[in-house]
Parts: structure tokens; C-alpha cells; sequence
């Protein structure tokens, strides 16, 4: 009996230690951000749903209902970092920008799109400011109720997902480069101008979940960087006085190198895929950060020795023209910054002039379309659609294939770059490579401004620090031609590049606008009438003159065409006109400020 009991006492025992829960088990940091990341939803979405709705339908006062407005968009911004990196659809629809955007597709055949109607916290922005009209309140009520059904795709969204610790890294470090390059010039706030607000907000979100990856004494200093940061953007929250170049340099950089040295650290494993902005980039201006090969097709695109320097004597041979009269070099001029510094061209063995100016291909290959209208998707494409245009070089990729393949030097080349057993003959392929292959050498990142970004406050003047200030602020640059790229691929993904309707007119005493329909003949779209790319601004003051149709010979003629409002300010007739009408009101010293900016981009 006494044994009977000894086993049901132990029974009991083991029991006992079978059901008492223990010490609680830690949570992970990928948990505990992703239940912070569905409590941030809910405070959105309650924002929305409980407050400024009804606010609106009680009539509220405009102070209440923009003040809502900022608080809404404060609440949009602690989630940021994960609505972008996760699912940046939605976050297209939540916070995108205010006017139609044409999408490419992959079905129907190329140059097919999608049109996405304008929708989210940019366009409700648009109904309040700078004074809110009250005759628009069933409109702004119709916002707010799609602002709700977008906010429930990222509930549903966020309840069903798993986070990986390299994903926070990633979209942590791609969140502060959204700051700097978008963040606090206004891009995505253009009217209530809260944005160091805004950026003092996500970086405090972003403290937040870091948090769960530093010790007690922030080894590493991330956190501390995340807070001297946002401290900073609280105390300085003008936006037209924000010295942009301080808060880069000081804050900015340390960031995102403190950041990726953590990840290293902590042996966080990093999640490899193909991107223009090389994820092992400590700074938006290093060395290397950008990938010249991103936007290539696929490995057998990308750049070798061997292929570029075929390349390079391809693109200075008259041999693949039709007439054998032009080389590529004859139009991109490479002591001419790629350009060859006249208004337009002129047709192939004619005096006729072409139909646009001719841009410069330094840094070409940082842009995942090429030509002014975007028409070509690579730069193979843009090699092709050159040599078989009968204005430019009159001929074809075969034909010159064929030409190369009689002549043994070209032969040695090509085996050298494309090594193919038994070879016959030359590919097309192999052309519009090696071609593509030398354009993609062309990316020089090297200029003054790279320097000063880099720690060397020694390589601008105070006048050029002015210079970009402006450019990021006041002056509104920095919301088309974003840093530090300053073309229109919109970072920190890189995958979009932008066009814009700013009027060009036809002439510069002109006040018709130019006849070019740009993207237009690509997509007949209303809004894309007279849409061009967004080009880039380095070396723009070696690339005179200015605009597709080459129509401003200096810079002082473009900063006075954007000071005063694009061709509507102008008094042209351009209804569709995505630049901003009004004057930015910019003096002398400040358009000299931002000229002496530019100049400090020249590639060396």
C-alpha cells in the first residue's frame, strides 16, 4: 500500500512540472514588432474611422480637420518603414501621389499600361490645403471612407505575415533613404510642409524596433544615433530654413553605416535580390552603392572587362551606321559630357534637324528606361531602336553584325567577350551588349558634392551648401530630381521612373508649348500629353542646352522658367501640367546658389 502511494505521490510530481507554465519564454523581436506594427494599424485606422470622419460630417472647423489631417499622416508614418517594404501596393494607395500614374504591364504586349487613379493622404492633403473649400466635403468624405477600406488590406495583410529579422534590417535602413531623398524635401507633404515632423516620427518608430536588437547600453550607438536624429528634425522644424546638408551628413549617414553595422554584427542574415541600391551600402553616397548591372535583363546582360572595351570601340565606329557616316560618338560626344552641345542634331546625312535634343549617357545605366518618352525598357532596346532608326543611324543590328564579322580584329573582340565555341558569326545580341555593356561603364558617382557627402566638408563652398539646400527645400528640385541620383527613378526602391508635364514651350520667347507629345505617342493617355523623363541634373552644366527640344541654352533660362510657375505660369495652355503653377518666388542669389549647386555635380 505504502508503495502504491510513493507512485501515485510521484505521479502527482511529474504532474505538477508537466503543467506549471515556467519562467515566460521571450518573445522574439519579430514578434513583438510585428504585434507593434498591427497596434500601429489599428491607432491609423481608428484615426481615420473614429475622428476625422465624423469630424468632417459635423462640419468641423478647417484648424480641427487639418490638425487631423497631421495627425493622421503622423500616424501613417510610425508604420511607414513596413507598409513600404512589405507591401508597397497599398501603400501606393495610401499614400501615393495625387495625380495618375500609368503603370506598365506585362500583358497585351509592351507599352501597355495600367492607369491608377490618384487616391490617399497626398490627394485628401490637396482637398484641405491651402484653405479647404466646404463645397468638397462629400468628396473628401468619399477619401477618407477609401483611406479606411486600403487600411483594412494592410490589417489583413500584417495578421497573416511572417517578419524576418534580415526584412527589418532591409526596410529600416530603405525607410531612412526614404527620409533623406524624399522625406524632408516635402515630396509626399508638398502643402502642409510638416515633413521634419513627419521625419522626427519615423525615426523615432524606427528606434522603437530596433530597440528589440539592442542591449542596455545601445552597443553600437544605433539608438542613440535614432534619437540625436529626431531630436534634431523636432528642433528644426521650418521647412524653407532646414539645413538638409547638416542633418544628412551629421545624422543621416551615421544612421544607416550604424545600422548595417549592427546587422553584421548580430550575423543578421541578409536577404539577397536584385536592386539598383546595393543592400551592402552603408551610405547612399558610397563608393559603390549603386549598381550599374541592376537594371540588366539578366546575368548574361551583365558587364565585363572584355565586353566594354568592345564596347568602346564600337560606340566610336562609323561601321554601324547605314552609310557608315556616324558613330554613336558623333552625337554623344564624350568631352562634351556625352552630349554633343547643340540645340538638336541633324538628321543622318541631311541639314534636317532631329526631333529632340541629345541627352547625356553619364549615369544612363542608374535609369531602368532610356530615351525621353521611356519608351525603350534597357539599354540593348535603346541600342536597337538607334541603329534601325532611319533619322539617326540608318541601319540595323543585323547589318552591322554582318559588317563586324568581316573584319578579323572585331572577330578576336567578340570571341574574347562572348567566348562561343565554333563560332560562325556574330550575334545581334552580342552588339547591343557590348554596346549596353559600355554605356553601363559610364556611371561616375565622383563629383564635389559625392565628396562632401562623404565627410569632406571642405569640397563645397557656403554658397553651393546654399545651393543644395534650396535644392531640397524652397526651390522644390529635390521633389523631381531626387538625391543623389537627381533624375526622376524614385527611391528608395528605384524601380518607377517618374515623367513630368511642366510646359515646355517652343521656343524660349515662345507662349506656345512645344508640339512634342513625349510620352503621349507611347500611351495616349490625357494626363501623359507633353510628359517627359525626368533627366538627370548632374553634369546638367555641361550639357547645355536644356530640355528635350534643347530650348534654354543656359541654366539661368531654366531656374527663371521653374521660378515662374512651367508654362502655365508662363500663360501657356497646358491643363495636365504636373509642376506646381505657382511662383516659388526665389531671388537672384538664391537661383545663383542653386546654379553653383549644380555645377558642384560635374562627374571627374
Amino acid at each position: 500500500m505504502k508503495k502504491a502511494w510513493l507512485i501515485i505521490g510521484f505521479s502527482i510530481v511529474f504532474a505538477g512540472y508537466a503543467f506549471y507554465p515556467g519562467p515566460p519564454m521571450q518573445e522574439t523581436p519579430e514578434k513583438a514588432i510585428a504585434e507593434t506594427l498591427v497596434a500601429q494599424i489599428d491607432s491609423f485606422a481608428s484615426l481615420v474611422y473614429d475622428q476625422f470622419e465624423p469630424a468632417v460630417r459635423r462640419n468641423g472647423s478647417e484648424r480641427q480637420l487639418k490638425q487631423l489631417f497631421l495627425d493622421t499622416r503622423l500616424a501613417y508614418k510610425k508604420l511607414e518603414w513596413a507598409a513600404e517594404y512589405f507591401n508597397p501596393t497599398t501603400a501606393r494607395l495610401i499614400n501615393g501621389a495625387p495625380v495618375p500614374e500609368a503603370e506598365p504591364v506585362s500583358e497585351g504586349g509592351p507599352g501597355k499600361f495600367l492607369v491608377l487613379p490618384p487616391q490617399g493622404l497626398q490627394l485628401i492633403e490637396g482637398l484641405l490645403y491651402p484653405r479647404y473649400d466646404t463645397s468638397r466635403k462629400e468628396e473628401l468624405l468619399k477619401r477618407l471612407r477609401q483611406l479606411q477600406t486600403d487600411c483594412e488590406k494592410y490589417k489583413i495583410y500584417f495578421d497573416n505575415i511572417d517578419i524576418l529579422n534580415g526584412q527589418v534590417f532591409d526596410a529600416a535602413k530603405l525607410e531612412v533613404f526614404r527620409t533623406l531623398t524624399l522625406g524632408i524635401t516635402g515630396f509626399d507633404a508638398p502643402l502642409s510642409k510638416n515633413c521634419m515632423n513627419e521625419a522626427a516620427t519615423s525615426m523615432e518608430s524606427l528606434g522603437i524596433v530596433l530597440s528589440h536588437y539592442s542591449d542596455d547600453n545601445d552597443t553600437g550607438g544605433v539608438l542613440s544615433a535614432f534619437h540625436a536624429a529626431a531630436a534634431y528634425l523636432r528642433e528644426n522644424t521650418g521647412f524653407d530654413a532646414f539645413n538638409r546638408a547638416v542633418f544628412i551628413t551629421a545624422y543621416g549617414n551615421a544612421l544607416t553605416f550604424r545600422l548595417t553595422r549592427l546587422e553584421r554584427v548580430l550575423k543578421i542574415p541578409v536577404i539577397r535580390y536584385n536592386r539598383l541600391l546595393n543592400q551592402d551600402a552603408t551610405t547612399l553616397f558610397d563608393k559603390d552603392a549603386f549598381n550599374a548591372d541592376a537594371y540588366a535583363p539578366g546575368p548574361g546582360y551583365f558587364s565585363s572587362a572584355e565586353k566594354i572595351a568592345l564596347g568602346k570601340k564600337l560606340f566610336s565606329d562609323p561601321i554601324l551606321s547605314g552609310s557608315r557616316t556616324r558613330s554613336c560618338s558623333s552625337c554623344h560626344q564624350p568631352d562634351k559630357a556625352f552630349t554633343d552641345g547643340l540645340i538638336r542634331n541633324t538628321v543622318i546625312d541631311h541639314h534636317d534637324l532631329l526631333l529632340r535634343n541629345t541627352p547625356t549617357l553619364l549615369n544612363a545605366a542608374l535609369q531602368p528606361a532610356q530615351f525621353y518618352d521611356l519608351r525603350a525598357v534597357t539599354l540593348e532596346d535603346q541600342v536597337n531602336d538607334v541603329l534601325e532608326n532611319p533619322l539617326e543611324m540608318q541601319s540595323s543590328v543585323a547589318v552591322a553584325a554582318e559588317r563586324l564579322w568581316q573584319d578579323t580584329a572585331y572577330r578576336k573582340l567578340f570571341s574574347d567577350a562572348f567566348p562561343v565555341k565554333g563560332r560562325a558569326a556574330i550575334d545581334t545580341f552580342e552588339v547591343m551588349n557590348a554596346l549596353g555593356a559600355y554605356v553601363r561603364s559610364l556611371v561616375m558617382l565622383n563629383s564635389r558634392f559625392d565628396d562632401y557627402m562623404r565627410g569632406d566638408s571642405s569640397a563645397l563652398d557656403v554658397q553651393e551648401v546654399r545651393g543644395f539646400n534650396l535644392f531640397m527645400g524652397k526651390a522644390r528640385c529635390g521633389t523631381c530630381h531626387y538625391m543623389p541620383l537627381f533624375n526622376g527613378v524614385l527611391p528608395p526602391r528605384y524601380i518607377r521612373m517618374e515623367t513630368e508635364v511642366i510646359g515646355v514651350p517652343g521656343s524660349a520667347d515662345n507662349k506656345t508649348i512645344d508640339g512634342d507629345l513625349g510620352r503621349f505617342a507611347i500611351d495616349s493617355e490625357a494626363f501623359l500629353r507633353h510628359a517627359f523623363k525626368t533627366t538627370t541634373v548632374r553634369n546638367a552644366a555641361r550639357t547645355a542646352p536644356y530640355m528635350h527640344n534643347g530650348v534654354f541654352g543656359t541654366l539661368q533660362q531654366v531656374m527663371d522658367f521653374y521660378n515662374n510657375g512651367g508654362g502655365r505660369g508662363a500663360g501657356l495652355k497646358v491643363d495636365n501640367q504636373t509642376l506646381a503653377t505657382d511662383s516659388l518666388h526665389l531671388t537672384s542669389t538664391e537661383t545663383d546658389a542653386l546654379i553653383a549647386f549644380i555645377k558642384s555635380l560635374d562627374s571627374r
